[in-house]
């Protein structure tokens, strides 16, 4: 009888690097996602700034030219481009400015009572004298009278204040600074107190200590 072949048993090999099937993603929606699908990430947008509309009369404040009002808000196309725009007189230096706008981020409201109420109490403190060089003060003082910030308006005047109307006792760039930063700050307080020059003179050298210069005056 012919011999039975030996059959050899084959042994079971486990699959160690089995891909697993990718799991599908739920989005906060619940709802399912495939396996290459992303789920869509929208952006939000911002809500655009409102920029303050002003109107005509309106007295506002350029940075570099101080205190001036509306005088007409006009309309004009430059190429295909139509551009509304201020008029702005600033009866101080006879000048007229033209600001686009959209650009209108150059230009403030002028303070509120509370605000020039708080620039008097400032004038009343005493004067910051830095033992640096003059030039070296002198543009830190120009740059603070053209920054439009009325507080730092204030301090220019208050630092430079010398209780006095000796030409002597300042420098010719002293008093040059402390002029311009006395009539910006007092064409500022005209324009919020509604009231005269001569007024609001008194009253900001009242706070100044500089009563008997403006009594010698009259």
């Amino acid at each position: 009888m012919p011999r039975k072949k030996k059959v050899k048993k084959v042994k079971k090999v486990k699959l160690t690097n089995k891909k697993k099937l990718p799991l599908k993603s739920i989005d906060k929606k619940g709802i399912s996602l495939g396996a290459d699908e992303k789920p869509e990430i929208k952006k939000i947008k911002k809500q655009p700034t409102e920029k303050r509309i002003y109107n005509l009369k309106d007295y506002v404040v350029y940075p570099k030219h101080g205190v001036g009002q509306i005088t007409s808000i006009e309309k004009a196309k430059i190429g295909e481009i139509d551009i509304q725009f201020y008029k702005i007189l600033v009866e101080k230096e006879k000048l007229t400015l033209t600001v686009p706008i959209n650009q209108q981020s150059k230009l403030r409201a002028i303070s509120s009572i509370n605000q020039i109420n708080k620039c008097i109490s400032i004038l009343k403190t005493k004067p910051k004298i830095k033992r640096t060089m003059w030039s070296r003060r002198a543009q830190e003082y120009d740059q603070k009278i053209n920054s439009g910030k009325i507080y730092e308006l204030a301090e220019v005047v208050k630092d430079l204040n010398k209780n006095t109307d000796i030409i002597a006792d300042q420098s010719y760039s002293e008093r040059q600074l402390f002029e311009k930063a006395y009539e910006r700050l007092k064409s500022e307080f005209e324009a919020v107190l509604k009231t005269s020059p001569e007024e609001v003179q008194k009253k900001m050298d009242k706070a100044l200590g500089r009563s008997n210069i403006s009594e010698s005056a009259e």
